[in-house]
């Protein structure tokens, strides 16, 4: 389908670099409605106070059914991303996402750790005296996390890395809560564990108690969330909803830790924030056994 961008605004490059076309002037978006020569969209900055002559044509438009779109959504539709300035409601639709869904979400959560639990059990058991077969120290790994509305937990997962003593300084907690590539702290049961996300399992415990949900953005050190919060505009609200032992950024970033590398995972966190609905959990669900196989972001 043909996609025609009306000019003036904030219309980005986004949409050019994607190959849509920029109309020359009002005379042609005019004859292509005439002419039923618009199979696609019409994509404009309908915050912008257009010419007389360019609102007439887009509302001609949509009384032809032809569909016009504002082009955050379009660029949002593209990058899975959404780009946020200010947090104002014209960004994210409201504030406060989804409500009926979060409740049915949070209902779908304990039911799946109930049905999954038989077979989670046992293979707990198994990866528990894997790790501890492989290397000395705990099974668990236990850091403080930032989860629900900013509320700090003691999150568990598998150990993966060889246990060292750190220093009480805070810069040196916050480097040692960053895995690097080749991290050589990461043992041989570690590695394997973090690619196949092994090492996740405990976390359906949290999901139980309410802390986590099974899909939503990862809960970040407590030490990496206050540097963020520092450095960030806005990082704050990704707080708004569970996190989850799998997300939107993971399955299409990975694990990332430097400021512009959060950046982009922020707007992948907004993405799911604004979009929260059962189609996107069930393809973040699909995204994710993609990545268990291929092993994708993993470190």
């Amino acid at each position: 389908l043909k996609h025609y961008v009306v000019p003036g605004g904030a219309i980005g490059q986004t949409l050019i670099r994607q190959g849509f076309e920029v109309l020359q002037s009002a005379d042609q978006l005019d004859a292509l409605i005439d002419n039923g020569e618009i199979a696609g969209s019409i994509i404009a900055d309908l915050h912008h106070d257009q010419p007389a002559q360019w609102e007439r044509l887009i509302a001609k438009a949509a009384l032809r059914e032809i569909p016009v779109y504002h082009y955050r959504l379009i660029e949002e539709a593209l990058t899975g991303e959404v780009r946020i300035d200010h947090l104002r409601e014209n960004d994210l639709g409201s504030l406060i996402p989804n409500l009926p869904y979060r409740t049915a979400k949070r209902a779908f959560d304990i039911a799946a750790v109930v049905l999954l639990a038989p077979f989670l059990l046992p293979l707990s058991v198994l990866i528990a005296v894997a790790i501890k077969l492989d290397s000395a120290g705990p099974v668990f790994f236990v850091q403080d996390r930032v989860g629900h509305r900013g509320e700090t937990f003691r999150m568990y997962k598998f150990r993966t890395m060889r246990e060292r003593s750190v220093s009480g300084d805070a810069e040196a907690r916050r480097d040692d809560s960053i895995t690097k590539d080749g991290d050589d702290r990461i043992t041989r049961i570690g590695r394997y564990l973090r690619k196949m996300r092994l090492d996740e399992l405990p976390q359906a415990g949290h999901v139980l108690v309410g802390e986590m949900s099974w899909i939503g953005p990862r809960p970040e050190a407590r030490e990496l969330a206050q540097w963020y919060e520092e450095q960030i505009p806005f990082y704050a609200y990704r707080h708004i909803v569970r996190p989850g032992i799998t997300g939107w950024a993971q399955v299409n970033q990975g694990h990332v830790a430097e400021i512009d590398e959060v950046q982009t995972k922020l707007r992948l966190d907004f993405y799911y924030v604004k979009n929260l609905s059962l189609w996107l959990d069930v393809l973040i669900a699909l995204k994710t056994l993609r990545v268990i196989v291929q092993g994708f972001g993993a470190k």
